[in-house]
């Protein structure tokens, strides 16, 4: 782990992570003390699923169909070795790369994961403030359980990214985009992906979708554009006009109760007012239906790309690209770095595999932006490979959210600060120093 005397975006922080972690690991065991988190990738899966609810863990865990794109995510990196080169003194190594104007101490970002209020009470504000301790940037999610601005004040030091699923509402896509400009956000990472809600099983299975709780909406119920929405839709419920609202076929149990009091709950950000009082008002409800209203569009174009650059002044990526045609069109609108990512394979079954996109995109891009990278990302060796095949930057994803699950914010602290030992380890056993020497030599086709 980092030392908290070291500025978050210091390069030479992550200098000496692997030593100094093992050091830090095996000194502890001399008293007694393990790691707060598994640290064998199935492990720690293993140990989520026993600290999380089965909803919780099935919408973290989960993907699209039969989840044959996330184990192809997986499986691709079986696709490449790691070719080590003995006898180079690798005794200082250098993680760090330049990113968004910056010198970044590590190629790690934290992926953008929403409703981690599944994982842990404190959610957001855990994940924000572990990762300005150890200095990986954080993208937050359009779906967070915590406003941006609350998350910003967490982690005041923390370098933070901004997620949008482009709504329904240009109004407020243009309200997210400019709360993100002024709570301190470097960049919009616009993903592309969840245009539609993929046919995720898991959930299915279980008839659960935390948004329709009132779960993971705190972006939209704290941006004032949603807000009037929300005020219109409850006026418009109470005059008879507009349609029905999908919760009158739901049957009256004990489980659509507790769901009831949760939405009002989170309907305090809307009403001002205690539970009781927001039990009986109409906009906690509105708000869920106003959500999954204006969640996304389905027509979504590259033409409509171009209104990002009326509402922010921020650097634009595109998550969710995995064809190189779409790569090359992406420069050629502009944008200021491309994200290959399929979602975790939570959106489309059967879908390319990332790691088997990247060189084609990179390829492609020629240098041009910088590429972020995603998917199947399980530990530092993984990370190692995707950097030797092109990415400027690796994205965790679902091991923090774990790692949130099962120890909050130190859990989260600890898989990132294992993900940058491992691939500092890697690095100097390959027999590199510098992340910035690696490339497609560094490795071996199996």
């Amino acid at each position: 782990m980092v030392q908290s005397s070291v500025a978050p975006q210091d390069p030479a922080a992550a200098r000496g992570a692997a030593r100094r972690t093992q050091s830090e690991i095996y000194r502890a065991g001399v008293s007694g003390t393990r790691p707060a988190v598994p640290i064998d990738p199935g492990a720690l899966e293993a140990a989520a699923r026993k600290a999380l609810s089965t909803e919780a863990f099935a919408y973290i865990a989960g993907g699209a169909g039969a989840e044959r794109t996330m184990s192809a995510n997986r499986a691709a990196f079986t696709r490449w070795q790691v070719w080590p080169r003995p006898l180079r003194d690798v005794t200082e190594r250098d993680l760090s790369i330049d990113l968004l104007g910056r010198r970044r101490p590590t190629p790690f970002l934290l992926a953008p994961l929403g409703v981690m209020e599944l994982a842990h009470p404190e959610a957001d504000l855990a994940v924000a403030r572990a990762a300005a301790s150890i200095g990986v940037p954080y993208t937050l999610s359009t779906q967070a359980s915590f406003p941006m601005e609350q998350i910003a004040t967490a982690a005041p030091t923390g370098a933070r990214l901004f997620q949008l699923y482009w709504s329904a509402s240009d109004e407020l896509n243009a309200s997210l985009l400019r709360r993100a400009e002024a709570s301190g956000c470097e960049a919009i990472v616009v993903t592309l992906d969840t245009h539609l809600l993929g046919w995720r099983t898991r959930d299915l299975d279980l008839a659960y979708l935390p948004f329709t709780r009132g779960m993971g909406i705190a972006q939209y119920t704290s941006d004032p554009v949603f807000q009037q929405l929300v005020r219109e839709r409850a006026r418009a419920s109470a005059a008879g006009h507009g349609t029905p609202p999908p919760g009158e076929s739901v049957k009256i149990t004990p489980k659509a109760v507790a769901a009831g009091i949760q939405i009002a709950r989170k309907g305090a950000a809307l009403t001002g007012t205690g539970l009781r009082e927001s039990l009986r008002s109409p906009l906690p409800r509105a708000a869920v239906e106003t959500f999954l209203e204006v969640f996304s569009t389905p027509a979504l174009t590259w033409d409509d790309l171009a209104k990002a650059r009326e509402w922010t002044t921020l650097p634009i990526f595109l998550k969710g690209i995995v064809h190189p045609d779409d790569a090359a069109r992406a420069v050629d609108a502009g944008v200021d770095g491309v994200w290959v990512s399929n979602h975790g394979g939570r959106q489309i079954d059967q879908s390319v595999p990332t790691l088997a996109a990247l060189p084609d995109v990179v390829a492609r891009i020629g240098g041009k932006v910088p590429v972020v990278f995603d998917s199947g990302v399980r530990g530092g060796a993984d990370a190692f490979v995707a950097l030797a095949l092109g990415a400027t930057a690796v994205a965790i994803g679902r091991p923090y959210a774990y790692g949130l699950g099962i120890a909050g914010e130190k859990g989260v602290r600890e898989v990132v600060r294992n993900h940058i030992a491992e691939l500092d380890i890697t690095l100097g056993l390959a027999g590199h120093t510098s992340i910035q020497d690696v490339g497609r030599e560094a490795l071996r086709e199996a």
